[in-house]
């Protein structure tokens, strides 16, 4: 199997996986899933310019990005989040496992070896580092949209009141017109 085949199968069927998903769920944590993308995003990019690893080979036209990060993270992290939001320690060794197999297998072994990323200036201890810093910054993220949504329910309930033109006339008018 070729690294292309690989780098796009990683972009492609993590988002297939959301069929499984239901429609409110994922209008619920999609914001997560894009914010995974925009840190996931920063993070690599201060990674290459520091030094800490460098990407041999990517998906057309990703350049210098893997579509792991565009693919398998931000749908991970809709996943994750789903089923252990409410319950921070499930969510911490959740991502705890998903992240020692992400640093130390498929970071440290199996990337390196098809010759599609490889660590330089940082070790797998040292990326998962990084991955418990963005870890908790994305579940800060979803309390923080869970937040807005229970605001924006509160909000809605003052859409019943009804402009003066709506209202009854008072009994008091009715007399003095007959």
């Amino acid at each position: 199997m070729s690294n292309q085949v690989v780098s796009w199968s990683m972009f492609i069927v993590p988002w297939l996986t959301l069929f499984f998903m239901n429609k409110e769920d994922i209008k619920r944590y999609m914001p997560v899933g894009l914010m995974a993308i925009v840190t996931t995003t920063i993070i690599h990019d201060i990674g290459i310019t520091l030094g800490f690893w460098v990407v041999l080979e990517s998906a057309f036209p990703l350049y210098e990005m893997l579509p792991y990060f565009y693919g398998n993270i931000p749908v991970l992290a809709m996943w994750v989040i789903k089923f252990t939001y409410g319950r921070f320690w499930l969510y911490v060794l959740t991502n705890t496992v998903l992240d020692i197999g992400f640093a130390f297998f498929i970071l440290g072994k199996f990337f390196p070896t098809r010759g599609i990323y490889e660590l330089v200036g940082i070790s797998s201890l040292g990326v998962l580092s990084i991955n418990y810093i963005h870890m908790v910054v994305l579940y800060s993220y979803q309390m923080w949209q869970e937040g807005i949504f229970v605001r924006s329910e509160k909000s809605n309930m003052s859409a019943n009141v009804q402009p003066a033109a709506a209202k009854p006339l008072d009994q008091d008018d009715n007399t003095n017109n007959e």
